[in-house]
């Protein structure tokens, strides 16, 4: 729905879950994740390779695999959130360590910025988002229509003399 130069997608009552951790962050997401089961077991869960991997061996959730992130599956996550298949990021980085892939992370996080996607970046982050109200019901996200935008930009720059 477009409402001003804005779009408005709907997040469903059941959310696409994205599941992302740093190596030095993984067995803090499998920990957050297993305490965190009955509510997380309503929704569709994905991650990237070992991440996704470790999450379903100790939990048995179900959870799609894309690639390690060294190796694009930062980049698989970004493109489903353009695609409108995630809505939803548990992202636990390690902020003292130094990522090979550290492009791809940003350019992941820009993305989820871009197209207004709730995004966790530790634990206390991530008990807030979870236990909102919006967990249990539909949310409207805002996206600016950047097309329209450019477009309107264009069409300013070609009156002018």
């Amino acid at each position: 729905m477009r409402k001003g130069p804005y779009l408005y997608y709907t997040i469903g009552k059941q959310k696409h879950i994205a599941l992302i951790a740093h190596d030095n962050k993984k067995d803090d997401l499998v920990e957050w994740v297993s305490q965190n089961e009955s509510i997380l077991k309503g929704h569709f869960l994905c991650g990237t390779g070992t991440t996704a991997r470790l999450i379903a061996e100790k939990t048995g959730l179900p959870v799609v695999a894309y690639h390690s992130g060294p190796l694009g599956g930062d980049q698989q996550i970004g493109s489903r959130i353009v695609e409108g298949e995630i809505d939803f990021v548990i992202f636990f980085w390690d902020p003292l360590e130094a990522q090979p892939h550290d492009p791809d992370v940003k350019a992941l996080l820009r993305i989820a910025a871009l197209y207004d996607i709730p995004l966790a970046h530790n634990r206390a982050t991530a008990d807030f988002l979870l236990t909102s109200r919006f967990m249990k019901e539909e949310y409207a996200r805002r996206v600016l229509d950047y097309n329209a935008v450019i477009k309107n930009r264009l069409g300013q720059f070609m009156k002018e003399p």
